[in-house]
């Protein structure tokens, strides 16, 4: 499902002015049929960090299935003179009708590697631009982060819970994308319609609030919910409300969140106490302004579970891939395909359609290698056996795979993460910073 509209609501202005304006002038010089391949990259992993994760493949591709513009969007682009006459009919039947391949979901990548090939008529492919980049730079930015959250908590299932800290469709967006990084569950309950996700949480701190004591509030909420609820225990005073908790549910008490203080000590004194009272199988659940970091320095504390939100939203402050989308072949004058590229300072790209393989020495991946070249010389390119093939057809035709769509996609997605991080050298789990774990190697043919 598309971000913050219905199912099959149209996308076709979730873009910016100059797609259409330079769509308008194609379709008045006679360019705008030419057959065009564009790609997406990143020049650059964020300061620092050792691969990404591609995320929002799957729901781009709904997305841009739901990208034919509605009467109501022809009409806004009328009223405001942004594109001709001949234009506004061209688009009353605009429908993506072209190719799409790239990188599964749920893989890592590298500096240039080729995570998006868009092809089609330079009109039906410029149209895509904004909506393919906003999706694959924000879902790809948390993916990322939730992968390096869900390391260091080696093991331990983290969930979540950053809603409030996002616009309200990012939320989503994120939730889904913390699950392809690798997280359990979230608090979204919209995602958690969207994409079959398990979802999470019992009650905050204005709860116990509301009662006029923190043990009418854990009595209140048992009874709700039964024993196995997990009870906010920092209102007061923690050990307090630990002693009281146990009390109202007994032994079998579901857990408590911790969400203030030194998480580390006090998981340490509640569990202590927690075994004391004789509730051995009370999990310990700790949120507050997580990150990686924090979730690293927390892994001989005896915690249970993470909540994290801010901090798994916003990328864990790198919120954007810097993901680009630049044409690299497009139909000459002649009917023939040509190789074309920027030259700018700092700016310059590699001319020609891509493929891109990952090569491997003793089953870990060694290098990442990105060649390109016409399509007749790729298609015979013959690759050493031992490569792996990291492109996957997304569209043929203007039809999505189903392979990679809605809640079965995603589970998909989350199961390839695993795997592709799994084959890369155990520096990749570093926190520490330093350069993409294998190299990028770029050959033209």
């Amino acid at each position: 499902m598309s971000m913050g509209a219905s199912a099959g609501a149209s996308t076709a202005l979730l873009t910016d002015m100059y797609e259409y304006t330079m769509l308008d002038a194609a379709l008045q010089d006679g360019t705008a049929e030419r057959h065009c391949v564009f790609e997406v990259f990143t020049r650059r992993l964020p300061q620092g960090r050792r691969y990404g994760v591609v995320a929002g493949t799957g729901r781009l591709m709904e997305a841009v299935r739901d990208f034919r513009p509605s009467a109501s969007d022809i009409q806004f682009l009328a009223d405001r003179h942004i594109v001709s006459e001949p234009t506004l009919h061209w688009l009353e039947n605009y429908r993506f009708s072209g190719r799409i391949r790239g990188y599964r979901e749920g893989e890592t990548f590298f500096p240039n590697s080729p995570i998006l090939q868009v092809e089609g008529s330079f009109a039906e492919c410029t149209l895509l631009e904004t909506l393919i980049l906003s999706i694959l730079n924000y879902d790809s930015a948390v993916a990322s982060a939730a992968s390096r959250m869900v390391s260091a908590a080696n093991g331990r299932p983290c969930m979540d819970m950053g809603a409030r800290r996002a616009n309200e469709w990012a939320a989503v967006s994120a939730a889904r994308a913390a699950i392809v990084g690798g997280f359990q569950g979230t608090s979204n309950l919209q995602a958690a319609k969207l994409y079959d996700l398990p979802a999470i949480g019992t009650a905050a701190h204005c709860f116990t609030l509301l009662h006029d004591s923190e043990r009418d509030a854990f009595v209140s909420q048992i009874q709700a919910f039964g024993k196995n609820t997990t009870l906010l225990t920092d209102t007061y005073s923690i050990e307090d409300a630990v002693k009281t908790a146990v009390e109202v549910a007994g032994p079998d008490l579901g857990g408590v969140r911790i969400d203030s203080g030194d998480l580390a000590s006090l998981a340490q004194r509640v569990r202590n106490q927690l075994d004391e009272l004789g509730a051995h199988q009370a999990s310990i659940t700790v949120t507050n302004d997580l990150d990686e970091y924090a979730i690293a320095s927390l892994q001989t504390a005896p915690v249970d579970s993470y909540g994290v939100g801010t901090q798994l939203v916003t990328g864990s402050g790198a919120p954007t891939c810097s993901m680009v989308y630049k044409l690299v072949e497009r139909e000459g004058a002649d009917g023939s395909m040509v190789p074309v590229a920027k030259r700018s300072k700092n700016k310059a790209t590699v001319p020609g359609r891509k493929e891109a393989f990952r090569s491997y020495e003793y089953n870990l991946a060694s290098a990442e290698h990105v060649i390109s070249g016409s399509a007749q010389a790729l298609a015979a390119f013959q690759a050493p056996e031992d490569w792996r093939d990291l492109l996957v057809s997304y569209m043929e035709n203007g039809e999505a795979n189903p392979e990679f769509l809605g809640a079965d996609g995603l589970m998909r997605a989350r199961d390839h993460r695993a795997k592709s991080l799994a084959e890369l050298p155990i520096a990749a789990m570093s926190l520490l910073s330093g350069e993409p774990v294998i190299p990028t190697q770029e050959q033209l043919l």
